[in-house]
Formats: structure tokens, C-alpha cells, sequence
């Protein structure tokens, strides 16, 4: 099911799924693309949870705004999206650009999140973390490349077919200097957080080893043989590793280092 939203930033197109006496999950889609693009785990993760999935400004059916995008605002609208639709904490599971908005609202209002799942997620701009920087040279909007997700856009958006030009040029822009957050900032985040990406994505294994280190309540997932898309390529691991992440406490480990605590060296 779906509705809009009247939010303070931007009228916002939002469905819903699984039981409605369970706990709730916000699922946030990447950049660029809509919740089509959760096909793989929305069964599975709806017959554990209360689904909601809202599609973020200029993005699917929710309309774009006047002006530059910026995650900051994409987090603001995520915060109203949570106090006026959610009403109360969630679970946040985030996509690339969506484990971006995860991150940023995790920082801003801890009181909203329960646990977060952060999957191809980056801390600092786009020319600084990918695993190769050519790709940037494929991201014209009316490139083979953005074919998947131009005619994503083409088929849910209010603006029409016509505006993904203006989107993608917005878009750019943001990925050149968003996000530009810290290890010290990140060091903030209380939410446990599980940092999940594949072997072989977009950007560095470093970068992301440096998120997980970043978050001291952090679990780290690499899925061997996937790339920046692994929901969609490993969806039975992935919807497992989420599930045992957000559902069960964290199993004592017999050799603990990171973990450990002060008293490993008293």
C-alpha cells in the first residue's frame, strides 16, 4: 500500500508492509532509485516487521524541490517522515545513498533509532572513496550506464521523464562534496550499527573498514563475490544477516579484542 505524506521539506510518497502490532522498520532505498529496488528482502523482512518505505525527495513518486539536494535535508525529511508517520523509534536500513541518510539521522536523533543497517555506505564525497575512480566518467544522465535507473525515474516520478537531467545534475553535485562527515562525528552514533557491503564495491575496503572502527557499537559484514549491489545479488545472505543483526543480541565471542572492554587489561 501507499500514500503521500505532507513533510515540512517535500510531500513524500510512502508504502507499508508486514504486521502492524511488530516493530518498525524504515527501509531506505539508494541514490537515484526507488523501492522497487527492495523486491529481495521486502518479503522477508516484512514477515518480521512493520515496513515503511519512504522515498526520498526527487526521488521515485515523491516530487523534487526547489533548489540543491543535500543529505542533510534528505535526513531532515527522513526525522519528520519517522516522527509523523513512524511515531515512535525505528529501525533503519539503508541502501548506499540510503545508509548515507541512515548514518546522518542516527547522529541527529538518537531517541528515533533502534539499531541501524548501513549497506554500501560512504562517510566522505564520492571522488575520495571510490574503489575506481573511472566511474565517475559514466555517470551522464542519458549514458547506457544510467539506463537501469533512468527508466526507474521514468516510470515513478511525479516530474516526469523530462526532469531526470535536472536530477542527475543535482545529484552530481551533491556526490562531489557530500557527505563530509568525520571519524569524530561518527564516533557519536549509540545506535549499533551493522556495516555491510560487498568484496568488490564501489568504494574502498578501507573506507569501509574505517566506518565500521568509526562506530563503537559496530558489527562489520563483507560479502564475498557482490558488488555495490549485493541485496540484490546475495538477497538470501543479506536478509539473514540483517534479520540475525537486528534480532538477536550480540553472541559473546570467545576471543574478543575490539569488544573486549577496559577489563581485558586489568
Amino acid at each position: 500500500m501507499g500514500d503521500y505524506v505532507e513533510l515540512p521539506g517535500v510531500r513524500t510518497w510512502y508504502e507499508t508492509d508486514g504486521a502492524g502490532d511488530a516493530e518498525p522498520l524504515v527501509l531506505l532505498h539508494g541514490g537515484l532509485s526507488t523501492n522497487e529496488t527492495w523486491g529481495a528482502q521486502r518479503a522477508d523482512l516484512a514477515a518480521a516487521y512493520r515496513l515503511f518505505l519512504p522515498e526520498r525527495r526527487a526521488h521515485g513518486r515523491t516530487p523534487d524541490v526547489e533548489g540543491p539536494l543535500s543529505y542533510g535535508d534528505m535526513a531532515d525529511d527522513t526525522v519528520d517522515f519517522i516522527e509523523a508517520v513512524v511515531r515512535g523509534p525505528a529501525h533503519l536500513v539503508g541502501w548506499s545513498d540510503g545508509g548515507i541518510v541512515a548514518l546522518l539521522v542516527a547522529l541527529a536523533r538518537p531517541d528515533l533509532v533502534r539499531k541501524v543497517v548501513a549497506i554500501g555506505a560512504n562517510f566522505r564525497p564520492t571522488p575520495e572513496i571510490l574503489a575506481d575512480p573511472a566511474m565517475l566518467e559514466h555517470m551522464a544522465d542519458d549514458g547506457p550506464a544510467m539506463a537501469p535507473l533512468r527508466d526507474l525515474y521514468a516510470a515513478a516520478s511525479p516530474d516526469g521523464a523530462d526532469h531526470w537531467p535536472v536530477v542527475m545534475s543535482k545529484m552530481a553535485d551533491m556526490f562531489a562534496v557530500e557527505p563530509a562527515l568525520t571519524t569524530a562525528e561518527l564516533s557519536r552514533i549509540t545506535a549499533p550499527t551493522l556495516i555491510l557491503a560487498g568484496d568488490d564495491d564501489m568504494m574502498t575496503l578501507e573506507h569501509t573498514i574505517d566506518l565500521y572502527r568509526a562506530i563503537p557499537d559496530s558489527q562489520l559484514a563483507i560479502v564475498p563475490g557482490a558488488s555495490h549491489a549485493v541485496p540484490m545479488e546475495k538477497p538470501a545472505l543479506v536478509n539473514t544477516l540483517i534479520l540475525d543483526f537486528l534480532t538477536k543480541p550480540p553472541a559473546p565471542t570467545m576471543f574478543p579484542i575490539r569488544r573486549a572492554g577496559p577489563e581485558r587489561n586489568t
